[in-house]
C-alpha cells in the first residue's frame, strides 16, 4: 500500500535583513510553514533577534504526494496584528529526489519576496524527508518492502566483511 503523504522535518535555522516598510525588523519574528492543503505550523517567536532572528525549530510537516511546494512566510507580531515581512515557495524538488539518499539532510537558502514582490531578506533552513521504517525478519529494523506479492516479506541485506580477502 503506498503512502498518500510524505513527512518532512524542516529546521527553521535563521533569517537575514528582515525589513517592514524598508526598516528593519526590531523583534517578533517567527515564521509559518504551510502545505498548498492549508497544512500549517509555525515556530516560536524571536523576540530578540531583530532582523537577523535565530529560530533553530525543527517542524515535522506531512506534505500529500500530489502536493509540489511548502510555503514558508516570515512574520512578525505588531501592535497591529501579524504583520508578513516575506514569503518564500520552494519547490517540493529541491530535497526529494534527484541523485541523492531521500534521508539525506539539505542546508537550504531562500530569498524572501514581500507583498509586492520585492527582495525582502533571506530564510535558512535544513530539510530532511523521514524514511518510513520498515520490519525486517531478523528484527533489525533494516529492509526494503517487496511490494504486493504472493511472497511477503521484508528483503534485509546486510554487508559482511571478508576476513580473508579483506573486501565486502
Amino acid at each position: 500500500m503506498e503512502s498518500t503523504s510524505r513527512t518532512l522535518e524542516v529546521t527553521v535555522i535563521s533569517g537575514e535583513n528582515l525589513r517592514t516598510n524598508r526598516k528593519p525588523v526590531k523583534k517578533n519574528a517567527f515564521v509559518v510553514i504551510q502545505t498548498d492543503s492549508n497544512k500549517v505550523c509555525t515556530t516560536k517567536m524571536d523576540a530578540d533577534g531583530g532582523s537577523y532572528p535565530s529560530w533553530n525549530e525543527k517542524l515535522v510537516v506531512d506534505v500529500p504526494m500530489h502536493e509540489r511546494f511548502i510555503t514558508v512566510e516570515v512574520q512578525c507580531k505588531t501592535s497591529g496584528g501579524n504583520k508578513t515581512v516575506g514569503v518564500a515557495r520552494i519547490p517540493i524538488s529541491d530535497f526529494v529526489g534527484g541523485h541523492v539518499p531521500q534521508s539525506y539532510l539539505h542546508f537550504l537558502s531562500y530569498r524572501l519576496r514581500d507583498n509586492k514582490g520585492e527582495r525582502n531578506g533571506i530564510i535558512n533552513i535544513s530539510v530532511k524527508a523521514k524514511v518510513p521504517e520498515y520490519a525486517s525478519c531478523s528484527g533489525t529494523g533494516m529492509g526494503v518492502p517487496l511490494g504486493d506479492n504472493n511472497f511477503g516479506g521484508v528483503v534485509t541485506g546486510i554487508p559482511i566483511w571478508c576476513t580473508n580477502t579483506g573486501r565486502f
